[in-house]
C-alpha cells in the first residue's frame, strides 16, 4: 500500500519513497536542528549529520547512548524518555527510525511531545512496524506457547495500521504528506537458529515467564512452526511490514478539523 495522501510539496525533497532510505525521506539540510528519536546506537543519527544537520539523539536506554557517544563522539545525545522529553528550543525536524514501535506506553503521549519539540512547520518524519509486522513469526510463538500450556507470551510493540497512525498524527497536529504501508521481508543475520535467535533478540521479555527447562524445547516448536513460511534455501527471513510516514506540523492556531481542507504550511 502506498498511500501518499497529497503530493510532496516544498516540505519534503523528492524521492521516491519506498525502498530509499529514511534519511532522503527526511531530507536534512545544513544547519537544521534535528532529533533522532530512539536513536540507539546512534547510526542514523550519524547519517543525518552527514548532511550537515545539528543532530540531538534522545534514547531511553542509557547504556544505548553511552554507546552512541563513544562511537560518534562529535555528536550529541541525551537519555529521555520519548513519552515525556522536552527541549530548550524548537526543532526543525524529528526523525525515527525503526524505534516507534517499542514505545508502546502511549503512542499519542509520544507524537505530542514531537509536536511540542517541533516549530511550526517542522517535520516529523519516521519508519515502524505496521499492521502485519512479524505476523508470521508472532503466529508461532503464540502457537507454541498454546502447545506448552503457557499464557500469552508478553510481546514488546505496538504496529498500528495506516489509517491509525494517520488519524493519531492528524489529531495531534500536524498535516500528513505521505503514509506508505509495505511489505519488506528481511534476511535474519541476528544468528543462525533463526525463528528462536530472532524471539531472544527481540522478543526476550517473552521468555522471562517461561520455565528454564522449557526455554529450548519452546523455542524449537517456534522454529518448526515458522519455518514453513519464513525459512528459504538462502536462510531465514523475517516477514517484517513497514509503515514510513512524513508529517508538516501544523501552523499554531490552525487545529484540523475532519472533513475540511487542511491548512496552508508556511513555506520552509
Amino acid at each position: 500500500m502506498n498511500w501518499a495522501v497529497t503530493t510532496y510539496d516544498s516540505a519534503f525533497g523528492y524521492v521516491s519513497a519506498h525502498g530509499a532510505p529514511l534519511v532522503d525521506l527526511l531530507d536534512p539540510q545544513p544547519g537544521e536542528r534535528i532529533i533522532d528519536l530512539g536513536c540507539g546506537t546512534g547510526m542514523f543519527s550519524a547519517e543525518i549529520a552527514e548532511r550537515g544537520a545539528d543532530v540531538l539523539g534522545i534514547d531511553g536506554s542509557p547504556e544505548m547512548v553511552a554507546q552512541a557517544a563513544a562511537l560518534h563522539p562529535g555528536l550529541s545525545f541525551i537519555v529521555g524518555d520519548a513519552h515525556d522529553f522536552t527541549v530548550g528550543e524548537s526543532f526543525d525536524a524529528v526523525a525515527s527510525n525503526a524505534a516507534l514501535h517499542w514505545m508502546t506506553r502511549d503512542p499519542d503521549a509520544v507524537i505530542g511531545q514531537v509536536h511540542a519539540a517541533l516549530r511550526p512547520g517542522g517535520r516529523f518524519v519516521g519508519e515502524l512496524g505496521g499492521a502485519g509486522n512479524c505476523a508470521e513469526l508472532i503466529a508461532a510463538m503464540q502457537t507454541a506457547w498454546r502447545v506448552f500450556g503457557l499464557g500469552e507470551p508478553e510481546l514488546p510493540w505496538y504496529f498500528p495500521t495506516p489509517a491509525e497512525y494517520a488519524s493519531k498524527l492528524e489529531d495531534a497536529g500536524f498535516t500528513l504528506r505521505l503514509l506508505e504501508h509495505a511489505d519488506r521481508p528481511t534476511r535474519m543475520v541476528e544468528g543462525p537458529d533463526g525463528a528462536a535467535d530472532w524471539i531472544r533478540a527481540y522478543a526476550g521479555r517473552a521468555l522471562d515467564a517461561v520455565p528454564p527447562e522449557l526455554v529450548e524445547p519452546l523455542l524449537t516448536r517456534v522454529n518448526d512452526l515458522a519455518a514453513p513460511a519464513l525459512r528459504r534455501e538462502s536462510g531465514w527471513v523475517a516477514d517484517y511490514v513497514r509503515l514510513r510516514f512524513a508529517a508538516v506540523r501544523k501552523p499554531d492556531g490552525a487545529p484540523h478539523v475532519p472533513g475540511g481542507p487542511p491548512p496552508t504550511d508556511p513555506p520552509l
